[in-house]
Parts: structure tokens; C-alpha cells; sequence
């Protein structure tokens, strides 16, 4: 083991800031304000996740949080990636794109392919890089189905996009869609949006297996118990009233006019019983931002498909063949050079594209090419998700997660 520091790059928007998770005695930056003094490096007075995995790392852990609340995809490819390429990280994560699809003119094109820049930058310096499924805001929020469904149908995009980049640039993919935050209040934030410091905790141990699963060098996990009790309803009408208002005002500007266009084309579609084509379009027009960026060709996945290895019940139990990992890889943060011989050309996360379950509905997945044109299967590989702390904390496999943002 080297005694070299983990430099360990936060890349995302406020779920990866920390929101929810206040500085043991800080007072957290409001959501949407930038860090103190405009530091980059600074992640206001949030702790969050991140920082809480970073303390379970061996050795200990540099950690520089770029993530800041708001950032699309854009930022991420953008001024965070540059200054985390400066920070030569052995560990990074990219966790981004809720507030992408919170916007009017989401674009599944442009988002895949500034994921596929930030993930291919990352890989290629030799570090590792986490990634994660978020969860469906329209059911995080709870909104009426003519508008739940259109959110939903762009957080699937974005799943299924992450899934399949995670494949392809040999991610380590924890499925967090599934995870119950959104339906537990001791793990919610009093803006019922982000995790509080118990889901954060839950967040930073479920990552924290997922380094050990692949091999990497983690001391002990991070432990659950909170520092202290959850928020109360007062706190959630206190946020609404100082916090909320603002940001629905911002969305309302913004989101709900194409919303509601998209709310009023999903009641005609349903009132006609055509609402699968809306689903078809938006599968297909994932399939076509994959695809443009020369992942290589999608195909279906069969519903009865299964490989070999464990998951978790609730978890997208899906399977799809990744290209080798490009570039120098780490068979540890700390220790430089090439992945062990069994691990070499395997995917590091299961990689199909929305199969059925809680990550979304079956599309197809991404898979190399051999020169013979048959897909490549020797370099499948699953992952072990954690699961069994959930149940540890009061919770089942059933809910979701909170939006970013």
C-alpha cells in the first residue's frame, strides 16, 4: 500500500455540495449561494457525502469539492472538470444532471455527451471515477401524473445514459435511484429534496462498499448514526417559507412553461391511449445521443437476461458488455499502474439501458463490436451493491432517492 495522500475530485451539484448535511458547527451556505469568498475549491459549511466517504479512505483523503448547487451538466464538463484535471485526482465522481432535467429545453444529446467529456477526461488521467442513478423527480415531488410522467421520462434518459457511460468508460456505478430517501423522513433534509445527514451517511457507506467491491483501498466504513436528530416538520415550513418559495419561483420561470406543454401533450396521448409513443420517442431519442457518440451499437436486452454475480432486490438488475477501460488505471486511489490481470477489459457496472425496475423502462444497451460483428461478452462484470445497511436504518429497497438541485 502506498502512503501516497488520495486526491479525491468532487464533480456534481448540490447533492455531492452536501446540501443537507450541515458542517458540525458551521452554518451551511443557502441553497443556490456561492461558496464564501468565491473559492471553487470551498464548499461553503455543507459536509455531505462525499466528505464523509473521504474520511474512510487509507491513507486520508485530499478532497477537493468542486460541486456546487444548480450546476447542470454543462458546469460539470465545463469549469469543474478543469479545475479537477489540475487537481490530479486518483478518485473522482460525477454525479449530475437532475437540474438538467428540471429545465425547459432538456436536451438528452448535449447531456450525454457532456457526461461522456467529463467521464473520458477523468478515465483518462487514471483515476477512478464513481457515478451514480438519480431518482424520478416527479415522484420525489409527488406532482399529478400528467406532470410526473414527462419528468420521468427525461430522468430515465439521464439513467440510462449514465448506465451506459459508466459501462463504457469503466465507471464504478452505484445504483442509487432506488435508495428509499425520498420515502424515509429520518434520511430527508427539511427541504424534503436532499438528504439530510442520516441519507448522507447511508450515500457515503454505499459508496464507500462499492470501492471495496472493486478492490480499492477503504479503511472501515463510515458509520450511520447522525450527529444529531433528524429535521422536523417545523423545519421543512421554516425552509418552505425562507427557501422554497424562492426556488419555485426560479422553476416557475424556467421549468413550468414547457412543462406544462409537455403536461398538456401527455393528456391528449393518454385520453387517445397513445402515451406509449411518447415513451418510444423518448427511448429512441436516447438511443440516438448514445449512439452519436460511438458508444457502439444498442441492442435489446431480453427480459428473462441474467449473468452471473449478486445484486440488490429493488437495484436495476440489468447486464450489458463495456469496452476495456482506456487509459492507466489504479488498482487502488493511492497505487499507480495497471488493474489486475482478471479485471482487465470487464465493466465495472452493470450497464443496460432502463431495464425494467425502478432505474426505468427496457431499452436496449450499448455494447462494443467485434470486427466479426458480434457483440463483445467476454468483458461483463457485475458489482455487489450495498443494501443491507438500509434495512439497518429503518428502511426497505422500495423508495427512491431525492432530486439534486
Amino acid at each position: 500500500m502506498s502512503d501516497t495522500v488520495v486526491r479525491f475530485a468532487v464533480l456534481g451539484d448540490s447533492l455531492s455540495e452536501g446540501v443537507g448535511d450541515p458542517a458540525p458547527g458551521g452554518k451551511p451556505t443557502p441553497v443556490g449561494a456561492p461558496a464564501p469568498g468565491g473559492d471553487p475549491s470551498r464548499g461553503g459549511e455543507w459536509r455531505g457525502w462525499a466528505a464523509i466517504l473521504a474520511e474512510s479512505l487509507t491513507p486520508a483523503a485530499d478532497l477537493l469539492n468542486l460541486a456546487r448547487s444548480g450546476a447542470r451538466t454543462a458546469d460539470v464538463a465545463g469549469p469543474q472538470l478543469s479545475a479537477a484535471l489540475l487537481h490530479r485526482p486518483h478518485l473522482a465522481s460525477v454525479l449530475v444532471g437532475g437540474n438538467d432535467t428540471l429545465r425547459g429545453g432538456f436536451d438528452i444529446r448535449t447531456v450525454a455527451a457532456e457526461l461522456h467529456t467529463a467521464m473520458g477526461a477523468l478515465r483518462a488521467t487514471g483515476a477512478d471515477v464513481l457515478t451514480a442513478c438519480l431518482p424520478d423527480p416527479g415522484t420525489v415531488l409527488g406532482l399529478p401524473w400528467p406532470l410526473a410522467r414527462p419528468l420521468g421520462r427525461r430522468m430515465t434518459a439521464l439513467n440510462d445514459t449514465v448506465h451506459a457511460l459508466s459501462a463504457h468508460h469503466g465507471a464504478l456505478h452505484l445504483h442509487a435511484a432506488p435508495r428509499p430517501w425520498a420515502t424515509s423522513p429520518g434520511t430527508l433534509s427539511a427541504d424534503r429534496l436532499h438528504p439530510s445527514e442520516a441519507g448522507h451517511r447511508l450515500l457515503a457507506r454505499d459508496f464507500h462498499g462499492v470501492l471495496a467491491g472493486a478492490g480499492l483501498a477503504v479503511g472501515p466504513p463510515p458509520r450511520l448514526d447522525p450527529d444529531g436528530p433528524p429535521p422536523g416538520r417545523g423545519a421543512s415550513v421554516w425552509w418552505m417559507a425562507t427557501r422554497g418559495t424562492r426556488w419555485i419561483a426560479d422553476r416557475c420561470t424556467d421549468l413550468l412553461p414547457d412543462l406544462l406543454r409537455l403536461a398538456a401533450e401527455e393528456y391528449r396521448h393518454t385520453a387517445r391511449g397513445t402515451a406509449p409513443l411518447l415513451d418510444h420517442a423518448a427511448r429512441e431519442a436516447t438511443v440516438a445521443a448514445l449512439e452519436s457518440l460511438g458508444l457502439g451499437r444498442v441492442r435489446k436486452v431480453p427480459s428473462s437476461a441474467r449473468r452471473a454475480g449478486q445484486t440488490v432486490s429493488g437495484a436495476c438488475d440489468s447486464t450489458a458488455e463495456a469496452r476495456p477501460r482506456s487509459g492507466p488505471a489504479r488498482t487502488s486511489p493511492t497505487t499507480p499502474g495497471a488493474p489486475p490481470a482478471e479485471d482487465r477489459g470487464r465493466a465495472r457496472v452493470p450497464g443496460a439501458i432502463g431495464r425494467t425496475g425502478p432505474c426505468g423502462p427496457a431499452l436496449g444497451a450499448v455494447a462494443p463490436v467485434h470486427s466479426t460483428g458480434r457483440p463483445d461478452r467476454s468483458a461483463t462484470k457485475r458489482i455487489l451493491v450495498p443494501g443491507a445497511d438500509w434495512a439497518a436504518a429503518g428502511s426497505d429497497s422500495s423508495g427512491t432517492t431525492p432530486i439534486t438541485g
